[in-house]
């Protein structure tokens, strides 16, 4: 494994439920369908499928997806 790879799987998308205006942009922008829209009020990431990527922050127009290193 890369030293690239070890990184990303370090980082994972991280949702500011607060903010998030439950539109699912950020849905279908999830190569590894690690996201999805908890009861309708916002988005909710599913670390374990997450390898942070980034591209669920880059179509979230709220700005509320951040992608952050994983607490491990």
């Amino acid at each position: 494994m890369s030293n690239a790879k070890s990184v990303r799987a370090l980082r994972k998308a991280q949702v500011d439920s607060k903010g998030c205006v439950a539109c699912g942009c950020c849905v279908p922008s999830c190569p590894c369908k690690a996201i999805g829209i908890f009861k309708g009020v916002f988005a909710n990431i599913d670390t374990e499928n997450c390898v942070g990527c980034g591209k669920c922050a880059g179509a979230c127009p709220a700005g509320t997806i951040t992608i952050s290193e994983a607490v491990q």
